[in-house]
């Protein structure tokens, strides 16, 4: 399989409460609610003002709509990344893989000592964290809970960085 051209024409920003709309639109698109996985509204709001979280954006330079976001949380010596998405019609441009670079770019330069995730089990994206040396530790068991009831488990994967 070839590698996904990095788009030239996307750009990584930091976000905040004024991209809302935009990143909620991304994460319905991306997510949707059959397994689960998105976020709700007042959620993202309640954590963006936390300390050591941050919102990167993905914007289409033509028209500077939101095509993909990440959210993030540094604690201590780790780095969490809590949501990565990118909407459906703009997969294998490369623009998720920017995303978890940026997080992991992000968390070296903070010197955290490690980066972990947590994502559904068959979801595409487990291969793009392989792909840049995150390794499963963990599994929990019926951990995404879709609309019509039916659970789905979680992998948690870590990735070490040294400074």
């Amino acid at each position: 399989m070839a590698t996904p051209a990095i788009d030239s024409e996307v750009r990584l920003r930091r976000g905040s409460s004024e991209d809302l709309d935009e990143v909620m639109e991304a994460m319905d698109s991306a997510f949707g609610s059959r397994f689960g996985e998105a976020w709700t509204r007042s959620q993202c709001a309640g954590i963006l003002p936390m300390a050591g979280v941050c919102l990167t954006v993905a914007r289409e330079q033509a028209n500077s709509n939101v095509i993909g976001f990440s959210l993030t949380r540094t604690v201590a010596d780790e780095s969490e990344l809590l949501l990565l998405a990118v909407l459906p019609n703009h997969h294998r441009r490369g623009i998720g893989g920017r995303l978890l670079d940026d997080f992991i770019q992000r968390a070296g330069e903070e010197g955290v000592s490690g980066v972990h995730l947590e994502v559904r089990d068959g979801n595409p994206a487990v291969e793009m964290y392989r792909s840049a040396g995150f390794r499963p530790v963990g599994r929990r068991r019926n951990y995404y809970r879709a609309s019509d009831g039916s659970r789905f488990d979680a992998l948690t994967l870590v990735r070490e960085l040294y400074s």
